[in-house]
């Protein structure tokens, strides 16, 4: 049996499709943030109907989080294996 996959769905065609500014999309998924009654239970139908779900990768990446991504091609040679090492301890 196969996964069928949904399209990406963004917020702002949530915004779209419940008449809404796109802030008003982030401010419904944002606990605390304010907005009304009216506007939650229009973005909530919209989201549910297109199939949206907030992005928590892509929230995270709006704030400094000081992870840093190495991408090595080949570390079996000695001195590859030693600046990387070098290289993360000073990270």
């Amino acid at each position: 049996m196969t996964e069928e996959r949904r399209p990406f769905v963004s917020a702002r065609t949530v915004a779209e499709r419940a008449g809404v500014s796109r802030s008003a999309v982030s401010r419904t998924f944002t606990d605390g943030a304010s907005v009304s009654e009216e506007t939650r239970r229009k973005v909530l139908e919209a989201a549910g109907e297109l199939g949206y779900h907030v992005n928590h990768l892509a929230r995270g990446l709006r704030e400094r989080s000081n992870i840093v991504c190495l991408v090595v091609a080949d570390m079996t040679t000695p001195i590859r294996a030693r600046l990387i090492d070098v290289l993360t301890r000073k990270l």
